[in-house]
């Protein structure tokens, strides 16, 4: 029982610190801070088992971070205000060619990160890009203003 209770507690602190660390920051690490994660990975499991090498330990620390991702991933799916505080939202970071400054900001991007993503995805002026909007996940997807479907009329398609 007490892998269970050790692996609860430091799969809410790892959730945590991931959240802390923000979307950004998780879809591009550095080759030092994917080292780091690593090393932290060991480090969890030290405090988990409590040198208990055993199979029978292993096994408990697996299946309790299993369960807990489990269940916040259930909680997820059946709430929409559970998804938002697990997940967040997506945040809009370029409107109609616009930098939202606000936005970039708060999620902890430069411009220049903005930039070299829009280079990335194909797009070489701001002013071509409609949205782009900062994902879950961390990535960043554009949508660029000649994309954007048009608008029927008012009154209806024409006959």
């Amino acid at each position: 029982m007490d892998i269970v209770l050790r692996a609860t507690a430091m799969f809410a602190i790892v959730y945590l610190l991931l959240r802390l660390l923000g979307k950004r920051e998780l879809a591009q690490l550095t080759p030092f801070e994917l080292v780091m994660l690593i090393v932290m990975g060991d480090l969890v499991q030290q405090g988990v088992t409590h040198n208990d090498f055993s199979i029978t330990g292993a096994t408990l620390a697996i299946a309790t971070f299993g369960f807990w991702g489990a269940l916040l991933a259930w909680f997820s799916f059946r709430s929409r205000r559970a998804e938002k505080l697990l997940e967040g939202e997506p945040a809009v970071l370029v409107r109609s060619g616009n930098i939202l400054a606000r936005n970039l900001s708060r999620h902890r991007i430069t411009q220049s990160e903005l930039e070299a993503e829009m280079r990335l995805a194909g797009i070489a002026y701001l002013s071509d890009v409609a949205w782009a909007i900062l994902e879950t996940e961390g990535k960043i997807s554009f949508i660029r203003k000649d994309d954007e479907p048009s608008h029927a009329p008012e009154d209806g398609p024409a006959t």
